[in-house]
């Protein structure tokens, strides 16, 4: 059986960014992550109804020489410890003109993910605060929720629900999939 997963972006979706000039940032140091309250709980939820828990992240940074690697890991490892239910965290150290697969808006994180827990995709979600997540979602061909942080920067056009908080979003999946369980005839 296939399962489902829940794709995460992890700047502005489980931890506060950054802001600089309007535009998220990426904490500098693992000693300035800050997770948004209320996610262990409701993401330990949605891992017990059968989601896997994947975080799929950019980070540039690296590739542009102004974080190093280890600083990414170290704040991923802190990230993982905080909010355990994860399953995977899979990053794209590689910039705009790399031209990988894997970086946002392409769908590489999400394939990959998918493969590794044979996940079906639609049946499945990503929660992104910017356009690149939802773009990255639509083209794996997942239910994508925006969460608009209003960045001054162009939003998606299109996305299937447009929330303003982390625990909204994943509030949406935990009811949808609540609307699924109970259209499922008894067996």
């Amino acid at each position: 059986m296939t399962s489902r997963a829940i794709f995460l972006d992890r700047d502005g979706v489980l931890n506060r960014p950054v802001i600089r000039d309007g535009k998220p940032s990426p904490p500098a140091r693992p000693e300035d992550v800050v997770i948004y309250p209320g996610l262990r709980t409701q993401l330990r939820r949605l891992k017990d109804r059968g989601f896997v828990l994947i975080v799929v992240t950019n980070q540039p940074d690296v590739a542009r020489g102004t974080a190093r690697k280890e600083t990414v890991e170290r704040i991923n490892d802190l990230i993982g410890r905080e909010l355990a239910v994860i399953d995977r965290i899979l990053v794209c150290y590689h910039d705009n003109g790399d031209n990988c697969d894997c970086r946002k808006p392409r769908p590489g994180m999400l394939l990959a993910g998918a493969r590794e827990f044979d996940v079906d995709l639609a049946r499945s979600y990503i929660i992104g605060d910017r356009r690149g997540d939802v773009e990255a979602g639509m083209a794996a061909g997942v239910r994508t929720i925006f969460i608009d942080r209003a960045y001054r920067e162009t939003p998606p056009a299109v996305c299937d629900h447009r929330v303003s908080s982390s625990l909204e979003a994943l509030t949406i999946i935990e009811n949808e999939r609540e609307d699924e369980e109970n259209r499922r005839p008894a067996g």
